[in-house]
């Protein structure tokens, strides 16, 4: 890796973006002796998925933006030799309750055990809602299981899958509103919510909405490997993509940072890119360009200008440094609540209160949120801090980025959405969330927040939207027309020349490495 020149003037391939998923590409070409330059506009590679000390005199990396490996296979792993552990968590997921002003939860383990049993009858009073819900989940993963091997394959056909599927759970996740599927199976608010949730993240949409871009992420959350489960990386998210640049460096990729692509020139036999950096304009030509930033993104750098309509992006990041973890209300260990995905304000009801305030334009009262601490499973990221020290991640659902537009009202809003998320998380506290947070070298509390527009920035997603646009069916339509390698692989765009290999790509969104992987191939099979 360096900021210096390329070695050359032509190449079989440039990769425009050094996230996780332009390094996976690059690791595979030049794995098959095919000449590879990344260009990555920043200082480093890795794009979202990242560790950083965020906090100074704290010597704690935390994973920045992108917290968990969500459908990376384990045979694209092997595949790239990538030296990366990763680690279930003991907690699948807690979800505090107040009910009648009675403090309780509902506790899911993993693996589920008489415990989740128990907390379930406690909850909704009887054994109807968890037989309901490993009914739906055991449904949910035959679709998985027939979905998952195919993600490092050409996309298979629409009628290929529904035949492997009972016709029930594939009305219920693919030609129906996934609202009416959860009412239908479930009774308890609760329990509704946590169901429900996993079609939310990083989406803005009401569980009816009639596109089905809310099934459509809850798919995607539900089949990684297989089983739905999202892994902690063992050092942080930057273990990760520090492997897959080892990977592609080792391959013999050639890779630049600083290096801020401002144009992509198609043309018969291939294109032209380039680039700003610290010496000044370059410029290289490539039989084949493949693109890690956002299709909104691409279409400026080629210079067809902005689509109408840009993504909105839907979420409130805040890292938190704390110097011991709060006790619950509910008198449940915290080393347990917060092990997994610790749902707040997630009820079913609050969750489309929120969106429905969210549309109108305001700020939501009741902030759904989820709540990560990966110190708890991986301690390594704590470097040398002191015996009890945390990490909290929290990850808030329905804060489109249009709440923010107005640059006039937007730190305003982002100090009251960011009031209220911790506020939720304090209803179900002992020790409020401040008097638990650490102060770094500046005395200043511990806190990270961030906006879709902040993200923007930062990451040049746009509208801060972390899937660089809404997810698409994995598989082809029946009226796709899959008459290229591209086509096939679901990484095309409307110049033969030029691919999609980010979170854009059908099948690319969340830290997977499949648009990476799918756009190398379509490559391969074309030379």
């Amino acid at each position: 890796m360096s900021t210096g020149n390329p070695a050359r003037s032509h190449y079989d391939v440039v990769v425009v973006g050094g996230g996780h998923n332009g390094l996976v590409a690059a690791a595979y070409l030049a794995r098959a002796g095919v000449s590879t330059l990344l260009l990555e506009r920043l200082d480093h590679t890795g794009g979202a998925a990242i560790s950083a000390q965020a906090f100074r005199g704290h010597p704690v990396r935390l994973s920045r933006y992108s917290y968990l490996v969500s459908l990376m296979p384990d045979e694209l792993m092997a595949d790239l030799d990538l030296d990366v552990t990763l680690v279930s968590r003991r907690t699948a997921s807690h979800t505090p309750t107040l009910r009648d002003g009675v403090p309780g939860g509902l506790h899911v383990e993993r693996p589920e055990g008489a415990r989740t049993r128990e907390s379930f009858a406690a909850l909704t009073g009887g054994e109807e809602e968890y037989a309901a819900w490993q009914r739906f989940y055991t449904e949910v993963g035959t679709l998985a299981e027939a979905l998952a091997p195919t993600f490092l394959q050409p996309l298979p056909s629409e009628a290929d899958l529904r035949g492997q599927v009972d016709p029930v759970i594939w009305r219920d996740l693919v030609e129906r509103p996934l609202g009416e599927a959860v009412e239908r199976r479930f009774r308890d608010d609760t329990v509704r919510g946590v169901v429900a949730t996993d079609a939310l993240i990083g989406t803005f949409a009401s569980l009816h909405d009639p596109s089905l871009v809310q099934n459509r992420c809850f798919l995607y959350h539900l089949v990684g490997n297989g089983n739905g489960e999202w892994r902690v990386p063992v050092g942080g998210m930057g273990a990760v993509t520090d492997g897959l640049l080892r990977a592609a460096t080792a391959a013999g990729a050639e890779v630049l940072t600083g290096a801020g692509v401002s144009a992509i020139t198609p043309g018969v036999d291939g294109a032209e890119v380039t680039w700003h950096g610290p010496s000044g304009t370059r410029s290289v030509t490539a039989g084949r360009v493949l693109s890690g930033v956002a299709p909104w993104v691409l279409r400026i750098l080629l210079g067809e200008g902005e689509a109408p309509e840009k993504p909105v992006g839907a979420q409130l990041k805040i890292n938190l440094l704390l110097e011991r973890l709060p006790r619950l209300r509910s008198g449940v260990d915290p080393s347990e609540a917060f092990a997994g995905t610790l749902h707040l304000g997630e009820d079913y009801s609050e969750v489309e209160r929120a969106y429905a305030e969210a549309a109108a334009g305001q700020v939501p009262t009741t902030m759904p949120g989820e709540v990560y601490c990966h110190s708890l499973t991986d301690p390594s990221i704590l470097g040398d801090a002191p015996d009890g020290t945390h990490t909290l991640t929290y990850f808030g659902l329905h804060t489109p980025s249009t709440l923010f537009d107005d640059p006039t009202t937007r730190e305003e809003r982002k100090a009251l959405a960011v009031e209220r998320a911790l506020a939720e998380l304090d209803r179900h506290l002992v020790d409020p969330i401040a008097s638990v947070v650490a102060t770094d070298a500046d005395g200043r509390p511990c806190i990270e927040a961030k906006i879709p527009q902040e993200i923007e920035a930062d990451l040049a997603m746009p509208g801060g939207h972390i899937f660089h646009g809404d997810l698409e069916w994995p598989w082809a339509s029946p009226r796709a027309l899959l008459d290229s390698p591209a086509a096939r692989w679901g990484v095309q765009t409307d110049h033969e020349r030029v691919l999609l290999c980010g979170s854009g790509a059908r099948r690319g969104g969340a830290v997977s490495g499949l648009g990476g992987h799918n756009a190398a191939q379509a490559v391969l099979e074309s030379m």
